[in-house]
């Protein structure tokens, strides 16, 4: 019920977005444990620079815990939604600002995007607005999940979730329907993602000029990564 890797089409009531995101959907849909696994990874009021924010589902738990938020997405009907924090209208990838934050979030799974060169654009906007001595979190669809995912339902916050149409056109590539119903609403997004086991991730993390850190959750879905600079100092931590 994450928000899509580069989805290829969107339908269903309301605004869409570029990108294929339902903008009435996202207002409704709620932080799923992002906000408190970021939050337990950082310092307290360690400030976020959020890519891909959305409508604020995470934004707003992260400003409620104590963190200043930049949040940054393409869409304007998306950031009109955002309390509490600073908004910036741009793509991800062409993100350049005369800043450096604590901590540079890429979370709803967009570095799964098949698109290989677009998913360096989006980990070098990470190292080039983190600090020396801050952190860039990750969170990528668990590799397993990749490889298993069958069709399901389950509801959430009174959102009804179905992950339908399952393909695998190519050797690590899953493609799929997600549908999601909120009464008599419903919205349907279709996506492509590319399967990142830890090797891959921690390859595609070095050409920006990242190195991983810790994995954060069990499953190895969240990743800390810090600048190359200070990577070889740290330990990471063993799943």
């Amino acid at each position: 019920m994450k928000r899509g890797p580069e989805p290829e089409r969107g339908t269903g009531p309301g605004v869409i977005t570029p990108d294929g995101c339902a903008v009435e959907l996202y207002r409704l849909l709620p932080p799923m444990g992002e906000p408190e696994i970021v939050h337990a990874a950082i310092p307290a009021h360690a400030d976020i620079l959020e890519l891909g924010a959305g409508a604020g589902r995470v934004t707003h738990a992260l400003v409620a815990l104590g963190h200043p938020v930049v949040a940054v997405d393409e869409s304007a009907e998306m950031l009109a939604c955002i309390r509490g924090a600073e908004t910036v209208l741009a793509k991800i990838q062409r993100l350049r600002l005369d800043r450096r934050f604590d901590v540079v979030l890429l979370a709803s799974q967009l570095v799964n995007v098949p698109d290989r060169a677009l998913r360096r654009r989006f980990l070098e906007t990470c190292r080039a607005h983190v600090r020396g001595q801050g952190w860039v979190l990750v969170q990528r669809h668990e590799p397993a999940w990749l490889d298993e995912a069958a069709e399901e339902e389950r509801t959430t916050g009174g959102i009804t979730f179905r992950l339908r149409d399952l393909r695998r056109p190519a050797p690590g590539l899953l493609a799929a329907t997600a549908e999601y119903q909120a009464g008599q609403r419903v919205w349907t997004q279709t996506f492509t993602a590319e399967r990142l086991d830890d090797q891959a991730l921690a390859a595609a993390l070095a050409e920006a000029g990242l190195a991983v850190d810790a994995y954060l959750t069990g499953d190895g879905s969240w990743v800390r990564a810090v600048p190359v600079s200070r990577g070889s100092a740290l330990g990471r931590s063993p799943r």
